[in-house]
């Protein structure tokens, strides 16, 4: 009998965000997996899902290098997707856990095509996303009326960082640590500094919501940050 492959996604870090069919997936779960970027250390989504697994669940430990090199990405996603066919062909049911949502900048989407290699059918449970438990949290919409939003991953030297900040009324800069002086810098020139908003570790017990652009320029912001900036609303005096 044949086991059934489950992207599932455990929002930005607060347990209580899962939906209710993650959970129950979850619950049945034979085998979890979770991109790790170093041999058996669990990732932040299994601490966020771990109360909603069963005792006996095994562990697939899938390396998932940190790289810009496509050809050794493409490599190793095959040979991730071989082990987790293996283990659905085998009649379990395998669930890969991704941070917020999985259609959303996750390493699960690469690993899709791969799986369709092998014939492997994948079932994907959405998630809650960062900036959409940031607006909630903060009671600020992300669009209204006629306005626009931009969805931007922030890398290093973003030729097109200027562009997204004069054409669109608010923008979501997922990883801003990646450049986050040059972000503090492109708010600063355009009057931007009442304009933002910035959450680390969204909905875990480290959480902290900032409206300075001090804090955008430390060297130290954490991976796990998201920026909203909203050009024609004043956020914070």
């Amino acid at each position: 009998m044949t086991g059934k492959f489950y992207g599932v996604g455990v929002g930005p870090g607060d347990p209580e965000l899962l939906t209710i069919k993650a959970v129950k997936i979850l619950k049945k779960a034979d085998i979890v997996v979770s991109p790790i970027t170093k041999n058996n250390k669990k990732s932040v989504a299994f601490e966020i899902a771990k109360n909603y697994l069963s005792e006996d669940i095994e562990f697939l430990n899938l390396l998932f290098p940190m790289t810009y090199n496509q050809d050794e990405l493409d490599k190793k996603w095959f040979e991730n997707a071989q082990i987790i066919s293996k283990e659905v062909d085998d009649g379990n049911n395998v669930v890969f856990l991704t941070l917020g949502d999985p259609m959303l900048y996750s390493t699960y989407m690469y690993l899709l095509p791969h799986l369709y290699k092998l014939n492997i059918k994948a079932e994907t449970i959405c998630g809650v996303n960062s900036f959409s438990m940031l607006a909630a949290r903060t009671n600020i919409p992300l669009v209204a009326g006629d306005e626009k939003l931009a969805i931007v991953p922030l890398r290093r030297n973003c030729e097109d960082l200027d562009d997204i900040l004069d054409k669109f009324d608010n923008i979501i800069v997922m990883k801003p640590s990646h450049d986050n002086k040059l972000l503090a810098q492109k708010l600063e020139e355009r009057g931007l500094t009442k304009n933002f908003l910035l959450i680390s570790k969204c909905g875990m017990d480290e959480e902290n919501i900032s409206y300075d652009i001090e804090d955008l320029k430390k060297d130290d912001l954490p991976y796990l940050s998201t920026v909203i900036i909203k050009k024609r609303g004043i956020l914070h005096e």
